[in-house]
């Protein structure tokens, strides 16, 4: 009852305890204590105000994230058993103030009885939160031991007065409440320790069941704010390179699976939101019933216009779906980022108070102390919060990035085809690489939008506060800035998109040459396309002279924004009124918020430009993922009931565009189950298109189209992964050994199993370059066969196998007795031997399906089917279209290993490697890294820089200690007489300062232009001179990185990383000098803090750098996939196989960000210990300021702090500018690395017209494909007079293509000689070789670029010549019909040109070239019969003279050649002419028998 009497007495103060304040005993004493009252009220509320305060949100944050539940373990039991026993603590002062209340011994002050009640109740919740935590599976609470730190502190407190009371007051000691805080405050202290260690993890987490788990989640919360859980992964990086195996797994809420869903969902859902806007406004009820009338077409008009007017106005927003996901989570750094703002101006606030303090004399000693240690906790404070805030902006960005690569390899795997030719490969993978790359550095300084304008009115209210009105002069420069920096920023603006766009150019070409380099070598075409890649890398460079220029201009604004902010402050204050003295307070507190001014003037500029980039990047990213889709309903695949049909057409209107004229027209096709169907036609007839059609790639415009069941397809140009031929043929399905052994025995692969290294775990190459086309072929057909689906649509598929091959494919998978007898099988064919055995021929004619029926049907219609049958019968008996299926020329390595040598085929699968990975090089980044860089930039223009540097830093100490000498000026009359004096040489420092900080600015960014264009050129040089096998080693992707990443690398981050170091190493050496000059003192401080920061930075060093190469080497994989799957969409999406490519890119982009993880927190790791080491200087520097106050003038204490104050923010930049210039050379490193592989310049002086007559002579001649192999061909010896025509034959493997590799030395031959028209060919460079002879290879290429280029790159012909080559190969009709004619634009690979017109435009390339010696590589492999045979014909009419040497594809174009040489395992079988070849019985005869020729 007594408490009830008490409450009244509760409310007035004065009855509730002493006065709360004295500031005679707290503040003025030398020996200073806080009053009792206030012990027992604020002392003791304050944790528990904390405590209340932030449970509410802490409970609705663990409900929502429960990490799974954790067994009562010692630590917990020992954590509540403490809460508890303080709780009873607390009581039992409430019970004693009963007691004596009671008995009367005393009346308590209220205050003794409210105080522990409010304790106990917040005991009580401390211990309940510890067993919710518990169950909520919390490892390590940051809530509950910041309660615990801030209870101690306060408790320290009251815990020093009691001892000083028992000293001075030892009767007014009640020993009751003395025993009870002594053990309260023992308590606490172990409650703390207790709440610094962390609990075992949760049942079930994740953490149990990794190899490697990341230890954040299970680390300390101190452990987490001061990054000491990355320690052991920086010792061990320390002690040896770091590996693949070190590194952590990722974060689950990090990975793929876990972010690009939610990104996709937002972006979907804007882009429904888009389409239910665009629909409302489409059926708007008022316009159709009046616009319907008699006739049908008003309504379609109108509504085509509002859909147009709408599109222009609403898009679906990228960044709000990017706002989305991010958001939330970004929102915490926003909070740090508050914190931080507003704890960056406690060190000014502290500096005035220091300088009033040694100014004032009568202060006491512990003030100064006082201000010392308040400093080093403020700095140490921000230091952490500033960490955390960046950690948080770093995981957001990595993230993004995740799902910017998820979100666009998942959009390209759906992309219509329309779509698809507006967007290229480069592009699309500048899309990944760089925009990505630019989010994920905005995210970094994106808060400075708002936080910028916030530290600048901070700074001016406290300016205002010292300065009063003078401050506007200083605002007015600002704000003029400010329009200069927005100007600099639009242009920039402007540049940037300029230089993307000649980047994707760029980018694109060096793709296709990639892609192509065969091509490029076997025509001696490397120089042409150097120069135009040259001529789109000089524009680029060109772009980037300008925003350099532009660049000097913004680093002069901010350097002397700042600079001119001072000047004309101090100016208008002196000026206004003498009486204006410029003491050291006012001028070294305004410099510090001056300095505090600099930063967000100087970032704001950099973040617009980085916004700019970035919504560049985004308009980008949102137009690809706008792009149209394939229709997913234009091909149904439902099971019509009682339909005996498995593939119907009915009315179908196909076309490749929405707004271009159809391709396929009026189809009606109906296939019943198990039937096989031939689709014949001349070349562009449409054929492959139909196919396209049934697997819905093309966009259908009219009627319906079923087919029932599972697709597999076979391409015309066979679709190989970079994986084990094996793999290959598996494609992702469940491996069956039987099925698997029958279908390689079908599809004829077994003979190249026994021939290939490794046998079927033979790595394939990138597009299978190391496998001949008949065998791509195969393995394409094997792998739809293995795949086992209901219909099979084979695009061509015999075309590169030969006739015994062909036969035994046809026999065995696709006629009537094959494997697939029971599927139903669509054969595109030129092969008129198999159209006896099909079911059902379609023939078509220019897109449409003109004659139908059974192949006696259309024989007895005598249409155009038969009379084309007639004509060409007699030539194709049963010779299919199938060429000896052989090795395609130049790519062919491992299928060509020595035959007979079965005993050495080990079939281990290192023996099948063939690409070598990226290796993450070790080690220190050498000097002559570094020297090659300073030589690429020019020795004098790198010194004139630094001595520019220098000059800057020079200027800038001595302008600063020119202002200190002026506050120190004596004062006369109130007013300081040589202030005039003072403020000229003031200004004029000012003004040579930014003069200095031009001139570098504007040398560092020329000569990093010079240095890129160097670094360029030399490397282009090196790609395009390496032999064939580097390309066949080297997958693209690790090019394309080093030609779009590194270089962008050395571009633009490279010259601004170099331009920062100098700045903050030149800014920490000024700031040690002057503290050192103030104070000598800090001399024994600052080598041991020297020490510490070196080794801190070694450490730190030695694992960044090997982290952010492994990050390097992963990414490449990530592009060589995604290249790998663009080519391949058709081929995936119609196995279905979307999900496993996807899954695979997502671990692939998750690899890769399990290197770049770890090398973010080394970084906060680094910099918290940096900032420790500069936070200490500043201590240093303010505590010897205190001691030495009486020798020491205000002037030179303000200096010294105020560059102290700015030392821990460059010491950190220091650091962070020498690790990334050192992680960022590494690209340097990268492009050093291609070795220069260069061919010896042979100088024979060649005649004129050589060779001028054609003789080829072989003697002895043999080649290997890679030193450690044995020879592929070998003891070759013939004499080819000039133009002769020989044919070269052979069975699979036996060496055809081999020599003519060996012709064009793309492979050097190992043994003999061979000599054209009296030259040996090795001597002669490989330019003048490969010029002067002229091959129509077996993969027809082209380049994007007109048709003019890809017929003569070096514009040596005139327009009549290339139009006669055109008439003779049969394309003048079609290019004239073309809108451009010559200026037809090729899209990327030529895919607007059907495989057979490519084919045709390669022989226009060898007329226009008109050598004396031709070769023809299986060259009319794709071309239909009556084509072949004008191909025949103009090359007897236009090569007559010449001579020719032709790999047989079909043995009738040779039978009326010279002679014949026939080719056996790599040797010389028979070399006569057919007719004795034939009588004479051997080989060649057996050939031709088998294609029916005799």
């Amino acid at each position: 009852m007594s408490f009830f009497f008490l409450l009244p007495d509760l409310f007035s103060w004065e009855k509730y305890c002493l006065p709360l304040s004295d500031w005679n005993r707290t503040w003025s004493a030398a020996n200073p204590d806080l009053t009792q009252c206030f012990q027992n009220t604020v002392l003791v509320w304050l944790p528990c105000l904390y405590l209340w305060m932030c449970a509410p949100i802490y409970l609705i944050y663990l409900r929502s994230h429960n990490r799974g539940y954790i067994c009562m373990s010692n630590l917990n039991k020992a954590k509540t058993a403490i809460g508890l026993l303080l709780w009873m603590i607390c009581w039992s002062n409430v019970f004693y103030s009963f007691w004596q209340r009671h008995h009367g011994i005393s009346v308590p002050a209220p205050v003794h009885l409210v105080s522990p009640t409010i304790l106990g109740l917040t005991m009580l919740l401390a211990t309940l939160l510890i067993q919710y935590e518990r169950l909520k599976g919390v490892q390590s609470s940051g809530v509950m031991l910041i309660f615990w730190l801030l209870a101690l502190l306060c408790a320290t407190v009251t815990f020093r007065s009691k001892i000083l009371q028992a000293l001075d007051q030892p009767e007014m000691v009640c020993v009751w409440r003395y025993t009870t805080f002594y053990i309260y405050y023992t308590l606490l202290l172990v409650a703390f320790c207790l709440s610094c260690l962390t609990e075992q993890p949760p049942l079930f987490s994740q953490a149990l069941k990794d190899l490697n788990p990341c230890p954040e989640p299970g680390a300390s919360f101190l452990s987490r704010i001061t990054f000491w859980w990355v320690t052991r992964m920086m010792i061990m990086g320390y002690k040896h390179p770091l590996e693949e195996k070190d590194l952590w797994s990722l974060n689950p809420e990090d990975c793929s699976q876990a972010v690009v869903p939610q990104i996709v969902h937002h972006w979907k859902t804007e882009c429904q939101k888009v389409k239910r806007t665009e629909k409302k406004t489409l059926y708007s009820p008022t316009q159709i019933p009046k616009s319907e009338g008699k006739e049908g077409q008003p309504p379609e008009e109108s509504e085509i216009l509002i859909v147009k007017t709408d599109r222009k106005t609403k898009e679906p927003s990228l960044l709000w779906a990017l706002c989305l996901t991010f958001g939330p989570y970004f929102l915490i750094s926003c909070l740090y980022k508050i914190i931080h703002d507003i704890l960056m101006f406690v060190g000014p606030e502290i500096l005035r108070l220091l300088i009033n303090f040694v100014n004032n004399s009568s202060a006491p000693s512990w003030q100064g102390y006082f201000y010392t240690a308040l400093l080093f906790i403020c700095t140490c404070v921000q230091s952490l919060i500033l960490q955390k805030y960046f950690h948080v902006c770093f995981i957001t960005g990595m993230r993004l990035r995740t799902a910017v690569i998820g979100a666009v390899y998942r959009k390209a795997l759906v992309i219509s085809s329309a779509a698809r030719r507006t967007s290229t490969v480069g592009e699309i993978v500048n899309l990944m690489s760089v925009d990505a790359q630019r989010f994920m550095d905005l995210i970094t300084y994106i808060n400075m939008i708002w936080s910028a304008p916030l530290q600048v009115v901070l700074a001016l209210y406290f300016l205002w506060q010292n300065l009063g009105p003078s401050v506007l002069a200083g605002v007015a420069v600002m704000v003029l800035m400010v329009p200069v920096n927005a100007v600099i920023a639009m242009k920039t603006r402007t540049y940037q998109v300029a230089q993307m766009k000649s980047k994707d150019n760029r980018i694109k070409l060096m793709n296709e040459m990639l892609n192509g380099i065969k091509v490029l070598k076997l025509y001696a075409w490397e120089l042409a396309f150097k120069d135009k890649i040259s001529e789109i890398r000089e524009s680029e460079l060109q772009v980037l002279k300008k925003a350099a220029y532009l660049g000097a201009g913004s680093t002069f604004t901010w350097v002397c924004a700042p600079f001119l902010v001072a000047l004309s402050t101090f100016g208008v204050y002196v000026l206004i009124d003498e009486h204006n003295v410029l003491d050291a307070q006012k001028a070294f507190v305004s410099l510090a918020l001056f300095n505090i001014l600099r930063f967000p003037l100087n970032m704001l500029p950099m973040v617009i430009s980085s916004m700019v980039q970035a919504s560049v990047s985004l308009k980008r990213l949102r137009v690809f993922l706008s792009h149209e889709e394939l229709q997913e309903d234009s091909v149904e695949h439902k099971a019509v009931a009682g339909s005996p049909y498995s593939i119907s057409i009915v009315d179908g209107v196909f076309s490749w565009s929405r707004n271009e004229s159809p391709n396929l027209k009026r189809l009606n096709v109906c296939i019943p189950e198990g039937c096989l169907v031939a689709v014949v036609g001349h070349v562009g007839s449409g054929k492959s298109s139909l196919l396209s059609a049934l697997l819905g790639e093309m966009d259908k415009l009219e009627g319906t189209v079923n087919v029932k069941g599972s697709v597999a397809y076979v391409p015309q140009q066979a679709w190989i992964q970079n994986s084990s031929l094996k793999g290959n043929i598996i494609f992702g399905q469940e491996w069956k050994e039987a099925w698997y052994q029958r279908v390689v025995e079908a599809c004829a692969l077994q003979p190249d199993l026994e021939i290939l290294p490794a046998g079927d775990k033979t790595e394939i190459g990138e597009k299978g370059v190391n496998l001949s086309g008949g065998q791509k072929q195969r393995v394409s057909l094997a792998r739809a066969v293995y795949c086992d689906r209901a219909v099979y649509l084979l695009d061509d598929s015999l075309s590169a196998v030969d006739a015994h091959v062909g036969k035994h494919i046809f026999d065995q998978v696709i006629g009537p007795q094959g494997l697939l007898k029971d599927k139903t099988r669509v054969l595109v064919t030129h092969g008129l031997s198999y159209l006896p055995q099909v079911d059902l021929i379609l023939v078509m004619v220019d897109g449409e399906i003109t004659e139908m029926g059974s192949y006696q049907q259309l024989m007895s219609r005598e249409g155009a089917f038969a009379e084309f049958l007639h004509t060409y019968a007699n030539i194709d008996h049963t010779d299919n279209s199938g060429e000896t299926q052989n090795n395609s020329p130049g790519f062919s390595t491992v299928s060509k290993l020595c035959k007979e040598d079965k005993k050495l085929k080990a079939k281990n699968s290192e023996v099948g490697k063939l690409t070598e990975a990226d290796k993450a090089s070790t080690g220190q980044v050498k000097l002559s890294v570094f020297w090659a860089y300073a030589k690429a930039i020019g020795v004098l223009l790198s010194c004139i820089s630094l001595l520019l540097f220098l000059t800057h830093h020079l200027l800038s100490l001595f302008s600063n200690y020119w202002l200190s000498q002026w506050t120190d000026d004596p004062i006369v009359n109130g007013t300081q007489p040589s202030r005039l004096m003072r403020l000229g040489v003031y200004g004029a420092l000012g003004l040579s300062q930014g003069v200095a900080v031009f001139g570098y600015s504007l040398f560092m960014s020329i000569g990093g232009i010079l240095a890129s264009r160097c670094l360029h050129e030399s490397m282009l040089y090196d790609v395009l001179r390496s032999p064939m096998s580097f390309f066949e080693r080297t997958p693209s992707g690790n090019l394309v990185n080093r030609f779009s990443k590194e270089m962008d690398t050395i571009d633009s981050v490279i010259p601004n990383i170099i331009k920062m170091f100098m700045g903050s190493m030149f800014g920490v050496l000024g700031a040690c000098v002057i503290i050192l000059i103030a104070t000598p003192l800090v001399a024994v401080i600052i080598p041991a803090l020297g020490v510490l920061y070196f080794f801190v930075q070694r450490f730190y060093v030695a694992s960044s750098r090997q982290l952010k190469r492994l990050e390097s080497v992963s990414r490449s994989p990530i592009y060589t996939h995604f290249n790998e799957t663009l080519l391949g969409t058709s081929v995936i999406r119609a196995f279905g196989e979307q999900e496993r490519f996807i899954h695979e890119s997502d671990q692939r982009v998750d690899h890769n960000q399990k290197a770049y993880y770890p090398s973010i927190v080394a970084n906060r790791w680094l910099a918290i210990r940096l900032e420790f080491v500069g936070n200490c200087i500043v201590s240093f520097a303010a505590l010897f300021a205190v001691i030495a106050r009486e020798s020491l003038s205000p002037g030179i204490v303000g200096l010294s702090i105020s560059y102290a104050l700015q030392l821990t923010t460059s010491l950190t930049w220091l650091v962070r500018m020498s690790s990334d210039l050192e992680t960022n050379i590494v690209a340097v490193e990268k492009l050093k690395e291609i070795k220069c592989f260069q061919e010896l310049i042979r100088l024979i002086h060649l005649p004129p017209g050589w060779p001028t007559h054609g003789c080829i002579e072989i003697r002895g001649f043999g080649l290997r494909y890679r030193p450690n192999l044995d020879l592929a061909i070998h003891n070759i010896t013939i004499s080819i007079n000039g133009g002769e025509k020989v044919g070269i034959v052979g069975r699979t493997g036996a060496g055809k293509s081999s020599l003519t590799l060996g012709l064009f030395r793309i492979i050097e031959g190992a043994e003999g000689h061979i000599i054209i028209d009296g030259v040996d060919i090795a001597q002669l460079g490989l330019h003048e070789l490969r010029s002067r002879i002229t091959i129509i290879p077996q993969d027809p290429v082209l380049f994007s670029g007109s048709l003019r280029l890809n017929l003569d790159p070096f514009d040596s012909y005139t327009d009549e010549d290339v139009w006669m080559a055109l008439e003779f190969s049969h394309l003048k009709t079609f290019v004239s019909g073309l809108p451009d004619k010559l200026s037809h634009e090729c899209s990327e690979g030529g895919e607007n040109f059907s495989v057979g017109q490519r084919q045709l435009l390669c022989l226009a390339r060898a007329l226009l070239r008109k050598t004396k010696i031709l070769v023809l590589d299986e060259a009319t492999a794709a071309v239909d019969m009556e084509t072949d045979n004008l191909i025949q014909s103009t090359i007897r009419s236009q090569f007559e003279e010449c001579t020719v040497l032709t790999i047989a594809h079909r043995l009738n174009t040779i039978m009326d050649y010279t002679r014949v040489l026939v080719l056996d395992k790599g040797e010389m079988a028979e070399f006569d002419s057919p007719s004795n070849l034939i009588a004479q019985r051997g080989a060649f005869y057996q050939m031709a028998k088998d294609a029916g020729l005799v």
